[in-house]
């Protein structure tokens, strides 16, 4: 079973900026994940919970990731589910941050419209909102 093999991968060697595990031991395709804002970003210092879903088809699949707390992001619904993420658990260890869209996001296919304008539009302003949901994901 890969995903077996990619949770010690991610035990072993956790990449930068996410921490994830199975929910239980019943579903191991239920994963739950900390995700922290990178650096130099409107999202440093942030840690945003997210549940991934890997499919019963997984690698062939990509496993789907929603957060479960408030963002605004241009690749991002309101809902908090992704679109258009690389969530694959295999490439995670191989770049630089598990979320590369935190860092540079894509106002071409933003899911949230308000997002993507502002990103584009009024950048300090989509900074300030950022920052603000950074520090309430740190409960302050």
């Amino acid at each position: 079973m890969l995903l077996l093999f990619h949770f010690v991968e991610l035990t072993l060697n956790p990449p930068e900026g996410i921490v994830a595990g199975p929910m239980n031991e019943e579903n191991f395709f239920e994963w739950e994940a900390l995700i922290m804002g990178p650096e130099d970003t409107c999202f440093e210092f942030g840690v945003f919970p997210a549940i991934l879903s890997f499919p019963l088809d997984y690698p062939l699949s990509p496993p789907k990731m929603r957060f479960t707390c408030e963002m605004f992001h241009p690749n991002s619904k309101c809902s908090g589910e992704p679109q258009g993420w690389d969530t694959d658990a295999a490439a995670w260890g191989k770049r630089g941050h598990a979320c590369p869209s935190l860092a540079e996001p894509n106002d071409e296919s933003g899911a949230n419209v308000d997002a993507s304008k502002m990103w584009r539009d009024d950048r300090e302003q989509f900074c300030r909102v950022a920052r603000q949901l950074a520090q309430k994901s740190l409960g302050l």
